[in-house]
């Protein structure tokens, strides 16, 4: 068994997602005429009039702040050190490229979550790559796949990694027992995962927000105090992704390490393409009415996830003196001794807070699209649902207290499938995409207001919901 899921693992992420996911957000970047680049200052206008929700959804704002708290955990602290160090500092540099080609892959996903998204039973907003899959492609099967891996991955065993990695920070800096650590974790997630999806909203609504902004001052902090140093570490970026600048004499393998290191952090950072956070934003009622609206709040995750707060943690460690190229100590340790090196003592502790609120919000977040998921296979609520929260509270005691390598694989495995089946539908329905954008764009460009209109698209007939997508409810 773990010979099989071993050579999937081998495939999926040694080939197909890191140049499926790369290709495919370069074919919408191409598909969708830069969009990213050309109208980036509507990623925050369509963010700032992000204030109105109905009764069946919440806000554009909370379904970021949730997809958010999903993209943004341990690995954007230990992951890229873990970059740095197989890599060099090179690798920083192909992450942000492909974050900025995985804000439109993000953008594209999300707007057919948008659009193909439902209500459940309790007259609630679900949606997400199952539904599109579905109503979208005609295969409801493949839907069915794609939700119990989803499950089985960002439901369950991701939330013992997340737990893991709390349990070992707060045990390193704080001495507390790592069951210790696991039932009050448990605890807290129970307080918020009962209170449903929009309770889960607001919760990340507060807490992403403050985590980001108090993790970015500290950056700021440090790189302010090294403002002299900053044009280097620059260069040192700049220089090693193209094996200018080859670290340690080609230690970390230069050009061809720096790009694979780079690419794969970025990808498994922000998730654009992954099909998890369409998951919550079908959940949000669009403002302006319109699916691309809720596209381009997702792609801007990408941007603030990569871009800014994957950049904070590379800035810290470069600019701390204490990486050096073939060193050994990475992950955790690494980021923990960069920002002693430039606060003291307390960086120990502040890593261990960051990597609390980073891994406890990808916990509720990851459980929120297993509810889209569950909801998509016809047992969204009651007893299923409660079978669902319990099992992610006992995965986060355990994942607590110790860590199975087989059953870790697994969930990758069962991510890499559900990543695929997701790239190959959105490349599918690319078409309904870009008249999507053009449609969104064309209004905006008249001076209107973009709104969705059902009667323009007579492909889509009987394909979408039309109860919410009646010219009626704009």
């Amino acid at each position: 068994m773990n010979a099989i899921i071993d050579f999937l693992n081998t495939i999926f992420w040694g080939y197909v997602l890191i140049y499926g996911l790369l290709a495919v957000g370069i074919f919408f970047t191409v598909r969708l005429g830069f969009l990213q680049f050309r109208h980036f200052p509507e990623f925050f206008r369509v963010l700032r009039a992000s204030r109105e929700t109905d009764r069946a959804g919440i806000t554009p704002l909370q379904a970021l702040t949730v997809s958010l708290a999903s993209r943004v955990g341990t690995g954007n602290l230990a992951g890229v050190a873990v970059a740095l160090t197989l890599g060099g500092p090179g690798a920083i540099f192909w992450m942000w490229m492909v974050a900025l080609v995985g804000m439109a892959t993000a953008y594209a996903e999300s707007t057919l979550a948008q659009l193909y998204k439902t209500r459940n039973a309790e007259g609630n907003y679900r949606g997400g790559p199952a539904f599109y899959i579905a109503r979208g492609l005609g295969l409801p099967w493949l839907g069915g796949v794609f939700s119990v891996c989803l499950i089985l991955s960002f439901g369950l065993v991701f939330n013992a990694v997340q737990a893991n990695s709390i349990a070992g920070a707060v045990e390193t800096a704080f001495g507390l027992p790592t069951w210790a650590c696991g039932v009050l974790l448990a605890v807290l997630t129970a307080v918020v995962i009962f209170g449903g999806i929009k309770q889960i909203a607001r919760v990340a609504e507060i807490v992403v927000p403050f985590m980001a902004v108090a993790y970015l001052l500290v950056a700021i902090f440090v790189i302010i105090v090294n403002i002299a140093e900053v044009p280097g570490v620059f260069g040192m970026i700049i220089g090693n992704a193209f094996g200018i600048q080859e670290a340690a004499g080609g230690v970390t393998g230069g050009l061809a390490a720096a790009m694979l290191n780079g690419v794969k952090r970025g990808l498994f950072s922000n998730e654009a393409g992954m099909g998890s956070a369409p998951n919550i934003a079908a959940v949000a009622t669009p403002d302006p009415h319109h699916p691309s609206s809720q596209g381009l709040v997702q792609g801007l995750g990408v941007f603030i996830d990569t871009l800014l707060i994957c950049s904070a943690t590379a800035f810290m460690i470069l600019l701390s003196g204490v990486y050096t190229p073939g060193m050994e100590t990475t992950g955790t340790e690494l980021t923990q001794q960069a920002l002693s090196a430039h606060v003291g003592g307390a960086g120990i502790y502040f890593v261990a807070i960051a990597i609390f609120f980073f891994a406890f919000t990808s916990i509720i977040g990851n459980y929120s699209y297993a509810e889209n998921a569950l909801t998509f296979l016809g047992a969204g609520t009651g007893v299923p649902v409660l079978v669902m929260r319990v099992g992610v509270l006992l995965m986060v005691i355990w994942g607590a207290m110790q860590s199975v390598a087989t059953v870790f694989n697994t969930a990758d495995a069962s991510m890499g499938l559900m990543a695929t089946i997701n790239l190959i539908a959105i490349v599918a329905l690319s078409g309904t995409v870009v008249k999507l954008t053009k449609d969104y764009f064309a209004q905006r460009k008249a001076g209107q207001v973009p709104t969705f209109h059902a009667a323009d698209y007579e492909e889509l007939k009987g394909h979408i919901d039309d109860t919410i997508w009646h010219r009626d409810n704009a």
